[in-house]
């Protein structure tokens, strides 16, 4: 199965919509007058709240004690991926922007404090700290002084790589830097295209990473040439950055797009602050963008996040694995995230899917049991680590192709899911760009197995569905789900029934 890319869409708010389903990978169950006013705040609802689980902090470790079943209703915070570039137009828009159900982490953090330090204006409401007002600079962001202008942005991709090329766009000398994992984390074909734009900025020359050095001086255009092999975040860094420079541009790829929905995001999220990006070629193949000089951001007035599909597939694969019934609310059917399509690969295991255009719905029939699949993932790399913990209730094995980006991430997805997946009692074969996970004999999972979690919220969040098996699982580190999703295990304990 090859899942197909996500439109870009005008379907960015989580407010009701019309019906009108898009195919992600299959066919849908779609369920219409299902939409609904999200709330700003972070809701999990059950019958019962048991609160059982607590975090050790002589050794920094959380206990997931068997779950039966995970039965519930959960909204969604806000995308991580939507609230970081939301913040950034609108700092590069003309007017004022209101942007609401912002997701409260740690990567969002960076990105407003590095606005704060660069005076741009940013009102948080006192009674909500999900909702804040941008005040646009109605084009490039300059230094806030002939000093150096050092950022700090810990391990956060997506206010890195955006800031990065936004910068080079206004005037004054930067430094962007962030955690030791940010310093291996490759920035090289960013810098690359950014220098041939005619951009004064540099990465670490041995290894291609940050920190990244900017002497800005505006840019008037051009054309670039980069690989989108490693990375779409490159791409969308340079779309956003494009229309704050005074003459044309143009960006083509030229080898391979991978995650191509989040350029999709990207290229919609643009057009709600006023810009049409002309696109020529597949997107499956080597497209170019093109943005006018005259091109430029214009306030929506206010926008709302759209919920995190990402942080939606710890749930569904928690439904699919118990056969609970879940509802996750802040994304569905209209969603311009592409990783909703998890949910068709939880289908193609077995599990049933029912699709609202807010909304997804996931149970799975007692007599059905989750079979193996060989899947695609390269446009949902950060769900099909979700895949991997899934593959463990599984007949047969499961294979998740396409996933060298994981090499790249907060930490080295590939040997820290290979190793986390092998202690539970899978055999996994490893592979440049793909794996093979070989369930335990009988989906007996290990019990009291520690899982490390490496600095990265999304191991943490994935391995603790091992707990679906009716064993103990030991998260180490709990705490670094801040990065995303900071109350990830209080919504899980919420719908769970142990």
């Amino acid at each position: 199965m090859k899942l197909s890319s996500a439109l870009a869409s005008s379907f960015l708010f989580a407010g009701p919509q019309a019906s009108s389903a898009f195919t992600v990978g299959g066919a849908r169950n779609v369920v219409n007058n299902l939409a609904f006013a999200p709330s700003n705040k972070i809701q999990a609802t059950n019958s019962a709240l048991n609160m059982a689980w607590a975090v050790d902090e002589e050794t920094n470790t959380l206990t997931v004690t068997p779950i039966k079943s995970l039965d519930g209703t959960v909204t969604l915070p806000g995308s991580k991926s939507l609230s970081n570039r939301c913040l950034l137009l609108a700092a590069l828009s003309n007017g004022t922007t209101k942007v609401e159900n912002l997701l409260e982490s740690d990567d969002i953090r960076y990105m407003l404090e590095a606005l704060d330090q660069m005076k741009v204006p940013v009102e948080r409401d006192p009674s909500d700290p999900t909702t804040v007002t941008v005040t646009g600079q109605s084009g490039p962001i300059n230094a806030p002084s002939d000093e150096v202008c050092e950022l700090f942005l810990g391990n956060a991709g997506t206010a890195m790589r955006p800031l990065a090329a936004a910068l080079c766009m206004g005037e004054g000398k930067f430094v962007l830097d962030g955690v030791p994992r940010m310093r291996e984390r490759p920035i090289a074909d960013l810098i690359d295209g950014l220098k041939q734009l005619g951009a004064d900025v540099s990465c670490v020359e041995e290894t291609g990473c940050p920190p990244v050095t900017i002497n800005a001086n505006g840019l008037s255009g051009g054309n670039a040439s980069i690989s989108g092999k490693m990375s779409s975040q490159f791409l969308s860094s340079l779309l956003m950055a494009a229309p704050a420079a005074t003459g044309d541009i143009t960006i083509s790829i030229k080898d391979e797009l991978i995650s191509a929905p989040y350029v999709s995001l990207t290229i919609g999220l643009m057009k709600k602050y006023g810009i049409e990006v002309e696109i020529e070629g597949d997107m499956e193949g080597t497209p170019s963008f093109k943005i006018p000089g005259s091109a430029k951001y214009e306030s929506p007035g206010s926008i709302l996040v759209e919920g995190d599909a990402s942080s939606a597939s710890y749930f569904i694969a928690g439904a699919a694995i118990t056969g609970g019934t879940v509802t996750v609310r802040g994304c569905g059917s209209e969603s311009v995230q592409g990783d909703v399509a998890f949910a068709d690969v939880m289908e193609q295991m077995g599990a049933t899917v029912t699709w609202g255009p807010e909304s997804i719905t996931v149970t799975r029939d007692p007599s059905v049991k989750l079979k193996g699949v060989d899947v695609d993932c390269g446009k949902i790399p950060d769900a099909a680590m979700t895949l991997a913990v899934a593959a463990l209730f599984a007949e047969g094995p499961t294979t998740i192709r396409n996933v060298y980006s994981w090499r790249l991430k907060e930490t080295e997805r590939m040997k820290a899911i290979v190793a986390e997946c092998t202690k539970l009692g899978a055999t996994v074969e490893e592979f440049r760009d793909y794996c093979i996970i070989h369930p335990p004999k009988d989906n007996k999972v290990n019990d009291n197995v520690t899982i490390e979690t490496y600095d990265d919220h999304r191991m943490a969040m994935t391995f603790s569905l091992a707990a679906c098996a009716g064993v103990n699982v030991i998260i180490h580190d709990p705490g670094c789900t801040a990065k995303t999703f900071p109350t990830y295990f209080e919504m899980l304990e919420g719908i769970a029934t142990l």
